[in-house]
Parts: structure tokens; sequence; C-alpha cells
């Protein structure tokens, strides 16, 4: 139902465009933008290339579309935080890169997502094959907090570091 809380949480339309335009897509065949919502992303995808979406508002379910007979190469969007009661980012990343084709996955999300990333996390996504490219630090008032537009790719990228050991402090 798009009720109150849907309409909250749409992305602005011009950061959209803005966090598309740093993109490039010399190398992407097909997008698909899984988390619709009114489009802020999907309808400033270039003209040119292949572009699906998903909404469940209108009906159509993300695990429903075929990412793998669609050769989709890239994911953009910003995903819902929770799913199921859930935080479900990491489970976004890896269900998006269990696709082969997959090459990089676009998401805006907020500190609460990215803290999601724990060590042990971005140590299985580097088992996987997943690096974090590149971060875009943005802001938008009526979310409240900083936002990040996180670049997921098959590339290798060793600059974003971790640390696996539990610190303490002691006395």
């Amino acid at each position: 139902m798009k009720d109150a809380t849907y309409w909250f949480h749409q992305t602005p339309p011009k950061l959209a465009k803005d966090l598309i335009g740093q993109i490039d897509f010399s190398d992407i065949k097909n997008i698909y933008e899984p988390f619709c919502g009114e489009g802020a992303f999907y309808n400033n995808f270039p003209v040119g290339i292949p572009k699906f979406k998903s909404e469940i508002e209108d009906g159509l379910d993300f695990k429903d579309f075929d990412i793998e007979a669609n050769q989709i190469h890239a994911i953009i969007s910003n995903p819902p935080f929770k799913l199921e009661g859930k935080n479900c980012f990491f489970p976004l990343i890896m269900y998006f890169f269990n696709y082969p084709c997959v090459k990089n996955v676009y998401f805006l999300c907020n500190d609460a997502c990215f803290g999601t990333l724990t060590p042990s996390r971005r140590k299985v996504m580097e088992e996987e094959g997943i690096y974090i490219n590149e971060i875009t630090t943005c802001a938008v008032k009526k979310w409240y907090g900083r936002y990040y537009f996180v670049l997921f790719s098959r590339k290798k990228n060793d600059n974003f570091k971790y640390l696996l050991e539990n610190y303490e402090y002691v006395l």
C-alpha cells in the first residue's frame, strides 16, 4: 500500500539523477532497478541501455524477476532497509551477486545499513569476489543522517580494509 511511509522513503529524483551521473555505463549492457518505487533511479537511466524494474507495491516482486535470462549487468537501487522485519542489506547484496551476470550493484543506504557490513561479512563478500569499489556520501534532509551510494563490484579492490579481531580495552 502506498501509504505515508512509502512516500517518505522515495529517493529524491535530483539525488538519483546526480548519483547516476557519476556512473560509467560504457560496459553496462542491461540495468535492473529491483525496488523502483516511483522511479527516481529508473527514470534517469541512460537512453539506449535496456532497463528493467520491479516494485512490490505494483505487484512486481524482485524475487520473481529473471536476472539471468535478462543478462543484468548492473543493479541500481535504494533498497528497503528491512524485509520481513529484518535488516536485509547484506542478504540483498549476496542475493544479487549470486547471479554470475551481475557485475555491479549500486545501493543507496543509510549508516545503519552500511554498519551491517561487519568485518566477518566483509570477509564473506571478499571470499565470494565482491568488493566495495566506490562510496559517495550524500544527505537527504527529511531522512536525517548520512547516506551512502555504494558500488559493490566483482572488480578486486583492496582499498577498503577490515580487521577481524574483536578488540577490547583492558585496564
